[in-house]
């Protein structure tokens, strides 16, 4: 996986104009656009990668032409590597253990804010970032494993963070989670694809 200094993510709330500043992004400057396209709620989202000059350059770029079309929108020019990799779609299958926390976001932009704040923050590990999947009606979601204190220092400071900007931020700490949460979440967290894990209990 080709690793870059910087990435920015914009999130449009019209499909037409999301597809014409993302073509003004592009030819702005000499970048990577990682990802691109139409996301639940009809909503757009460029994920764009670079120097720290390129992207910045593109990034704003993108916020001049995209104006009032634009959702939310972040850049981050010292990105941390795991939630790089996070945003390519990397995530901890094993090897994770503790507490668990959940920061539900109501635009994919401030999560993605979330993640690189707790991870700079903290010692915690990124289970995993969602962006953008159907299910999750435009929302930004991820999951957090860790000892306790350093889960409830990332929670503070990441939901810190979004509140004192006024977003609407849910969470949850999950202090001690069953074994077979733990196993279902390290597998996935998507519903249609988790597998069925039977516990030992009563049978009618």
């Amino acid at each position: 996986m080709k690793k870059y200094p910087a990435i920015a993510l914009v999130e449009f709330g019209d499909i037409a104009k999301g597809v014409y500043t993302t073509d003004a992004i592009i030819k702005k400057a000499s970048i990577s656009v990682l990802k691109c396209g139409t996301i639940s709620s009809g909503r757009y989202l460029a994920l764009f990668g670079g120097s720290t000059g390129a992207v910045d350059e593109s990034y704003r770029e993108g916020l001049e032409v995209g104006q009032d079309s634009i959702i939310d929108h972040v850049f981050l020019p010292d990105i941390h590597p795991v939630v790089h990799d996070g945003l390519l779609g990397k995530r901890a299958r094993k090897g994770w253990a503790g507490s668990m926390a959940i920061i539900e976001t109501p635009t994919i932009a401030c999560n993605v804010r979330a993640a690189e704040l707790a991870l700079k923050g903290t010692p915690v590990g990124l289970v995993e970032i969602r962006l953008a999947d159907s299910w999750l009606a435009g929302k930004g979601v991820s999951f957090y494993f860790g000892d306790l204190h350093d889960i409830q220092a990332a929670v503070d400071i990441a939901v810190g963070a979004l509140k004192d900007s006024h977003v609407d931020v849910l969470y949850q700490i999950v202090t001690s989670p069953h074994e077979a949460l733990s196993q279902q979440v390290a597998h996935t967290t998507h519903f249609e694809v988790s597998e069925l894990m039977e516990l030992d209990g009563e049978v009618v």
